[in-house]
């Protein structure tokens, strides 16, 4: 893996995930209690053996850069191993990142550098598990240019992601970017071909291409200017998530919308969730503050601390009230008669006596004022929160209630 590269996309604005966005990069954004979004693509990486990676922030970046390096600081310099965050520098000319591949574009001087063989191109704000080192062995095999990631998704998705057409050897011969009419898998009328935006470019191929739309007049990104370039010139070809998955579940996940942000974090409280958090063979790796263990706390006066069905972390204290179905990050208290159902709550969330919480996001650092509810009154929570149109309500960090 020493001639890989891997450059992890993490510079996007977040805007659909807003308000937990509003301070920080979506791959900042914390996940499953004690993660980050990108704390699952750096895993995938360490654990495929990958140890050259770049990771390109550009908004917000503060939280990010901080996170990567006190959690990720883990690799050996003097074995050429490393984490780097690299900020927009504007070194090609003024503009910040126009698009996918002018992120890389504005960053050619890292591969002039590093000089790899191979650019394993990431993003850093999905979900999943993956051994990219059966991706890049496909690669080499197929003797490809370029080789694109690929999942069956529903046809009715088709204009959330790019579609792949493929022949019989899974060569690209057709791409659609978030077409309304998609192309569908042959045999199968009701699925499409997703990209993953998990691309293993050969470097030289890729600097040549990225030079030529740099020339041209495009939208400079990947999926709508790229790929659809090198069909038919280059040796293009698509890769079965199915072969890399880690753990053979299928599990991938966006969570660029409030909606899939809640439904994927929902999915880890199952009781066989798809994403396996505990398997030592492939560990999920953050950084977490030293924080006492969790506790729930008996009164004799009928309060009882409970949680059911929840993931709880260090520092969370569930003192009388009662917790369901519900992901409680770091410091995470809960006072007497509370009620906790269906919601997330992120670290030092400190929820007040007799208050309910339903359906409901909350972000860092909210104080919840006995009995006040949240997330029974739509209509009411909507004048002063976000309410997405599923229902789910969204708290920002640090208000004041």
């Amino acid at each position: 893996m020493k001639r890989v590269l891997a450059i992890i996309l993490a510079g996007g604005r977040g805007e659909r995930l807003y308000p937990l966005t509003r301070d920080r990069a979506k791959p900042a954004v914390p996940f499953g209690a004690i993660y980050r979004i990108i704390d699952f693509t750096l895993s995938n990486c360490l654990n495929s053996g990958i140890r050259r990676i770049c990771v390109l922030t550009q908004y917000k970046s503060t939280s990010l850069q901080r996170h990567i390096q006190l959690g990720w600081n883990i690799l050996s310099a003097p074995l050429g191993e490393f984490i780097e965050a690299v900020p927009a520098q504007q070194r090609i000319d003024e503009q910040w990142y126009q698009g996918t591949a002018n992120a890389i574009f504005q960053n050619i001087y890292t591969l002039q550098v590093e000089r790899p063989d191979l650019v394993l191109i990431l993003s850093g704000d999905h979900i999943y598990k993956m051994d990219y080192r059966k991706m890049i062995a496909y690669h080499l095999e197929k003797g490809a240019d370029l080789t694109v990631a690929a999942i069956r998704m529903d046809r009715i998705l088709s204009k959330e992601f790019g579609v792949i057409e493929v022949d019989g050897t899974w060569r690209i011969i057709g791409f659609q970017e978030k077409p309304e009419e998609p192309r569908t898998i042959p045999g199968d009328a009701e699925g499409i071909l997703a990209s993953m935006g998990i691309y293993i470019f050969n470097t030289e191929m890729l600097v040549r291409r990225l030079i030529e739309d740099a020339r041209s007049e495009s939208s400079h990104d990947f999926g709508k200017d790229i790929i659809p370039m090198m069909i038919g010139k280059d040796q293009v070809f698509a890769f079965d998530f199915r072969e890399g998955d880690w753990g053979g579940m299928g599990y991938w996940r966006d969570v660029g919308t409030l909606d899939a942000y809640y439904e994927a974090n929902m999915d880890l409280i199952s009781i066989t969730p798809q994403l396996n958090l505990y398997d030592s063979q492939w560990p999920i790796l953050t950084y977490q503050p030293t924080s006492p263990p969790a506790k729930t706390v008996w009164i004799e006066e009928g309060r009882v601390g409970t949680a059911l069905n929840s993931i709880i972390s260090n520092g969370c204290i569930i003192s009388g009230g009662n917790v369901k179905r519900s992901v409680l990050s770091p410091r995470v208290t809960i006072h007497s008669f509370a009620e906790i159902e269906g919601s997330i709550l992120l670290e030092g969330v400190d929820v007040g006596r007799n208050a309910k919480i339903r359906r409901t996001i909350i972000d860092k650092e909210v104080q919840i004022p006995p009995g006040m509810e949240i997330g029974y009154h739509l209509e009411e929570d909507a004048k002063r929160f976000t309410v997405t149109a599923s229902g789910i309500v969204v708290v920002p960090k640090g208000i004041r209630l």
